[in-house]
């Protein structure tokens, strides 16, 4: 029993915790708790993303956090029987929380109070390291922030992985009377959840880092491009932003700095497309999200032709650790030009799906097999898609390429924001070879041909293939027409669309032949 005869009990509240039953969970704690005569303090906190077990309960006792789960509604009887709120034993335990391997083994900077802390509590962000980045940076010149986060070689956790330096850099030595930092929370890439999770379980660690980013670059307006089909999300940033302005964190003088600058979300329009940041401004500005022409950049000429930064979700909330602890700490993580760690985000068919962060260097292998477990279904991996649905299949012969920016480039890969889909030996490549270029001609914005009518006509010319009509023939086409998609696209939709489908000709072709009747 923890001091005061109060045992803290915490039941996340994300989305994902939520739909598998969390809710009822918290609810039956609350009422055993009460009937038992048991005196609790319920928090609900974020997951600590481990899909696979939730929704896992913590209990915490003498300073020290146990953890159950999978946990029911149905279970919640026999965890009081078995004296949980002591850290009984029970089927379900899993003893101290940070001791399961698949925590104790990550290098948790980004997410490090993800799981741990109460999403809304600015007390409990700021006993846990919040705001000591802001309240660094408030102290420094402009050009002295971006020095710091450029030498960290922080990049864009993104498709692109641009340094995060020199895009702000840019920005700052731009003219302009009015600068915008605007954070691309529209997350659509497949098998992806780490942005969700960072908004939903510690929001305020975004809005530090783009206040970092606002006060670097003399930027006063900040939007949050958050996707419609994130509702909690869209609730808890919109929270936090309140608690943040109510504590002079946000507004006309922040940190009693003299210093300016306003934060609000903007409900995505539910468009992929909008995810390619001159897309994501268009939609910003009240417009159709059609991809821009560039040059200028944004950084140049962005958000209602200002001077922007644009950043996702996971490159802001790594900002403020990098400002408190500083360059060297932040890039002793990683390897070569990967720098800091990687959010891995684990799905498909896998046995432990969810979320892992490590430094750069790790090779896809051991993620599959050490955190991820193998496939669900016990059967051999096949193939891997990592980065989104534009990126490559990977073939088990590359699962032992590290994950770093350059390692996957060099493999035709790449790793975008870190989704990683894995398949078992019963997937036919040659379909998902088709769903690639369907995807793409679904969501195309159709600015540009080779992305509008390209992508249509690869659907085409794959089911000719697939039907046994010209199989050599409509072969040297599709590869022809992917070649054309890659040099003649206006973004990276229409010029990545084609990676999927020459990462199956090249690895799997037995699988892009005629079918049989």
């Amino acid at each position: 029993m923890n001091k005061g005869g109060t045992v803290k009990v915490f039941v996340p509240r994300d989305t994902t915790s939520r739909s598998l039953g969390a809710d009822d969970v918290a609810k039956a704690i609350e009422g055993m708790a009460a009937s038992r005569g048991n005196s609790i303090t319920l928090v609900r906190n974020g997951s600590r993303g481990l899909y696979w077990l939730e929704p896992l309960i913590e209990v915490e006792v003498d300073g020290v956090r146990y953890a159950y789960g999978p946990i029911a509604s149905s279970d919640v009887g026999g965890l009081f029987d078995a004296n949980f709120l002591s850290a009984g034993d029970h089927p379900f335990g899993l003893g101290p929380t940070e001791h399961i391997p698949y925590l104790a083994e990550q290098d948790r900077l980004t997410f490090s109070r993800v799981g741990i802390i109460d999403p809304l509590s600015l007390d409990d962000y700021q006993a846990h390291g919040g705001y000591e980045g802001l309240a660094k940076a408030v102290e420094l010149e402009c050009d002295q922030i971006v020095e710091i986060v450029t030498e960290s070689g922080l990049r864009g956790r993104g498709g692109a992985a641009f340094p995060t330096g020199i895009k702000w850099s840019t920005v700052l030595s731009a003219e302009g009377l009015q600068k915008y930092v605007t954070c691309n929370a529209d997350e659509g890439d497949s098998g992806t959840f780490a942005d969700r999770m960072i908004m939903e379980s510690d929001p305020f660690v975004l809005i530090e880092g783009m206040t970092i980013a606002g006060i670097a670059v003399g930027a006063t307006e900040g939007y949050v491009y958050l996707r419609t089909e994130y509702p909690l999300a869209i609730q808890i940033m919109n929270d936090a932003i309140g608690i943040a302005e109510s504590a002079g964190l946000l507004g006309e003088n922040v940190m009693d700095s003299g210093k300016t600058f306003h934060l609000e979300v903007r409900e995505a329009a539910g468009a992929y497309i909008c995810g390619e940041e001159t897309s994501m401004l268009e939609s910003l500005e009240g417009k159709r999200g059609v991809i821009r022409y560039r040059p200028p950049l944004p950084a140049i000429k962005g958000l209602f032709g200002a001077p922007t930064i644009v950043n996702n979700v996971i490159t802001l909330a790594s900002v403020p650790i990098i400002l408190a602890r500083g360059a060297k700490f932040y890039q002793n993580y990683g390897t070569g030009r990967s720098r800091g760690t990687l959010t891995v985000q684990l799905a498909g068919n896998v046995k432990r799906g969810g979320l892992v962060e490590i430094g750069f260097g790790k090779t896809l292998r051991e993620l599959l097999e050490d955190f991820g477990g193998g496939s669900a279904t016990g059967k051999p991996i096949r193939a891997v898609q990592a980065g989104g649905p534009l990126g490559a299949y990977v073939h088990p012969s590359q699962f032992d390429t590290p994950l770093d920016y350059e390692a996957f480039a060099d493999v035709g890969a790449m790793i975008g924001h870190g989704g990683l889909v894995v398949f078992d030996e019963t997937v036919d490549m040659g379909e998902q070879a088709r769903f690639a270029m369907e995807f793409c001609a679904i969501e195309s914005c159709g600015k540009c041909t080779p992305c509008r009518i390209g992508a249509v006509r690869g659907v085409e010319v794959i089911d000719r293939i697939l039907g046994g009509v010209d199989e050599p023939g409509n072969l040297v086409l599709l590869r022809e027409l992917c070649d054309t998609m890659v040099v003649g696209s206006l973004c990276a939709l229409g010029g990545m669309a084609p990676f999927p489908v020459l990462s199956v000709m090249n690895h799997f072709p037995e699988d892009l032949r005629a079918r049989g009747s």
